[in-house]
């Protein structure tokens, strides 16, 4: 079981001059991607008791999503208010003492020996206590599980840039795959071209940085040649959940080749590697072609 550790929230869309509650949230996203897509999957995330807590449960249970580790709160849930502009979504967080960010380690539950890979990102990694419990986890069991992470930067949302770089510092080179799109590369490594960027990021650790720029596709930067796949063409709708739904492909795919676990992920081809982005990019090309975050069904994927 795929097991995803980071922050679901509601995101007020704009909807003919009123917003509408959606759900969303980095990890959760990719959570109700990979059951959609017929992954064995688990959330872990603190939900609320109020109206939005059912809400987020939903979905999750709908894609067959074990939520059995995600603790209940009578906080409230955090709410991602979302503006679009050319179909790019930029988000306002109100998140002071909500359900996910006052999340501690005493919190979670041991985790079951189903649990064979590691999922992290998000604003889950930028405050305190929740920061810290993410850290925690992945530094306890990144020797025994593969980890990916990606960070999906909100600028707006860091107080303590000093401090998340420092964080970042710390994780990324416990993981074994790195997701950064162009701005999270941008914002790490401001006087670099991206690649250059993403190769200071995998000379840290990890083994795989995965490089996405929407319509310019994706890019696996490892220890061999770099390996590109296209993006997807399609009619965007908005972006909202599109890398998250990336990872979600990206993370299935290795699971399906059967090379999600540490030394299958040490052992990887250029062809395997291919095969993750490729999937990657199909799923979130069904993604942006609609409204919101969500994420296509296994029978929904291009062929």
């Amino acid at each position: 079981m795929i097991l995803c550790v980071g922050e679901s929230l509601i995101d007020m869309v704009p909807e003919g001059g009123s917003f509408r509650p959606l759900v969303g949230g980095s990890v959760y996203n990719t959570a109700v991607a990979l059951g959609r897509l017929g992954q064995k999957t688990g959330y872990l995330w603190p939900v609320s008791r109020d109206p939005f807590g059912d809400q987020i449960l939903r979905p999750l249970a709908e894609a067959g999503v074990d939520t059995s580790l995600c603790p209940r709160t009578d906080r409230l849930t955090t709410l991602a208010l979302v503006t679009l502009a050319d179909g790019e979504a930029r988000y306002s967080f109100y998140d002071e003492g909500s359900a996910g960010r006052m999340l501690q380690w005493q919190d979670i539950p041991p985790l079951p020996d189903s649990v064979t890979a590691l999922f992290a990102g998000g604003i889950s990694l930028v405050p305190d206590p929740c920061g810290t419990t993410v850290e925690t986890l992945i530094a306890r069991h990144h020797e025994r599980l593969p980890v990916m992470i990606d960070p999906n930067i909100r600028p707006l949302f860091i107080t303590d840039p000093g401090a998340y770089r420092a964080r970042l510092a710390r994780l990324l080179p416990m993981a074994d795959i790195v997701k950064l799109s162009a701005d999270d590369l941008e914002w790490l490594y401001p006087d670099l071209a991206p690649e250059d960027a993403a190769c200071c990021v995998l000379d840290s650790g990890p083994r795989i940085v995965l490089q996405t720029g929407g319509a310019a596709g994706a890019k696996a930067i490892w220890s061999g040649e770099t390996v590109t796949a296209p993006a997807v063409q399609t009619t965007v709708s908005d972006t909202i959940g599109a890398g998250d739904t990336f990872n979600a492909g990206v993370l299935a795919s290795l699971d399906q080749q059967g090379v999600l676990f540490k030394q299958g992920i040490a052992r990887i081809t250029p062809d395997q590697i291919l095969k993750a982005l490729t999937m990657g990019a199909k799923a979130a090309s069904v993604t942006v072609s609609r409204p919101g975050a969500n994420p296509p069904w296994s029978h929904e994927m291009p062929a």
